[in-house]
């Protein structure tokens, strides 16, 4: 068993950020954005690409957290989204309902049938940029411990397209 990490002085030269954009670190799928009880976009896709800003303590072996572990937690999460219908489980405006063989959503006076190994229910409000990298954020910190790492604040960032993100963000306390 490897000793614990020992911290430097608290110095700011004892910080740093960490980019994380990899070019796997994305996933394509499939949604619609709701905008009132009556009115949503289309069904389409896009190409989503995940990325995160971790600011960090630098330990006194000159490292700071093992970056893979986040790799790895993205990785998951971009694979379970990949290729799926992507609905909103928490919006006011939808209903769920599996039968015959089939995931119904409802929306307005609309009955929209579904495979269920084609759609995933996520808990956010909406498919948006914002709340993908919300939920994101969310999954990465349950999985990885932050605090035992040296972290101390993660920016996690979700685009739908070139040039447009959303940024959701943590600090510890």
């Amino acid at each position: 068993m490897s000793e614990p990490k020992q911290p430097a002085t608290d110095s700011a030269a004892n910080f740093t950020t960490i980019i994380i954009e990899k070019e796997y670190l994305h996933f394509g799928a499939a949604h619609f954005t709701v905008f009132s009880r009556d009115n949503r976009e289309d069904l389409h896709g896009h190409n989503f690409y995940i990325a995160c800003e971790v600011d960090a303590r630098i330990f006194e072996d000159g490292l700071a957290f093992d970056y893979n572990d986040i790799k790895k937690v993205l990785a998951q999460l971009c694979e379970k989204l990949d290729e799926k219908v992507l609905m909103a489980s928490e919006s006011p405006y939808l209903s769920f309902d599996e039968r015959d063989g089939y995931v119904w959503v409802g929306f307005a006076d609309e009955q929209i049938p579904f495979l269920p190994r084609d759609v995933l229910l996520l808990p956010i409000r909406n498919v948006t940029v914002e709340e993908l990298a919300r939920w994101f954020l969310a999954q990465t910190l349950a999985e990885f411990d932050a605090t035992a790492a040296g972290v101390t604040a993660l920016r996690m960032r979700a685009s739908s397209g070139p040039g447009q993100w959303a940024q959701a963000n943590w600090e510890a306390k």
